[in-house]
């Protein structure tokens, strides 16, 4: 007897590095149910399509990705740091979500994320207004801004040999560094 949780975590597994590696244009349900070691038949009676497992995929992704990672407004430097770490340990995570912003730049919001950055958004407005976080962005501002430092080595382009010339821990500093001086007293 088939182990059904089994078999869709084996074929979520292959989808991930499937998507992350060519896109959901760029995939293929066979490969995936290859890696998976089971019949493409099975994704769609799991998911009925590719692009449900590609929401599947990314939500998934999205979720461990924010539960790994919670927003301390407290320490927006070390947030970010963290950001900067999973980014480095996990590049399928970003991947997933580059893929998402160029194929469906309009699509299928997932509802980990939408719910993930009204929560983030919150808390930064709330640590404004009990003035523990200086006013100086808005919360939206803020947390654009913490994002893109936080993936800026790992999407600056590789001509630059940045992760040959500069050691992993001094990349982080430079990102928590960064925030730090982002975020203080104007």
């Amino acid at each position: 007897m088939r182990d059904a949780a089994e078999t869709k975590r084996r074929l979520l597994t292959a989808a991930t590095e499937e998507f992350a590696e060519r896109g959901i244009a760029g995939a293929r349900v066979d490969r995936i149910a290859a890696a998976a070691g089971c019949n493409k038949a099975m994704i769609y009676s799991y998911f009925g399509s590719k692009d449900n497992l590609f929401d599947a995929v990314f939500g998934e992704s999205v979720a461990r990705f924010v539960l790994d990672v919670p927003l301390d407004t407290g320490d927006l430097p070390g947030y970010a740091g963290k950001l900067f770490d999973q980014y480095e340990e996990r590049p399928d995570a970003l991947r997933l979500a580059i893929w998402h912003r160029l194929e469906r730049p309009e699509g299928k919001w997932v509802t980990e994320i939408v719910l993930a950055n009204e929560i983030r958004l919150l808390d930064m407005e709330r640590a404004q207004k009990e003035g523990r976080l200086s006013d100086h962005y808005t919360p939206m501002e803020l947390l654009v801004l913490i994002q893109s430092v936080s993936t800026a080595w790992t999407t600056t382009n590789s001509e630059l040999g940045v992760r040959t010339n500069i050691p992993r821990e001094e990349r982080r500093a430079l990102v928590v560094d960064a925030v730090r001086r982002l975020i203080a007293e104007h």
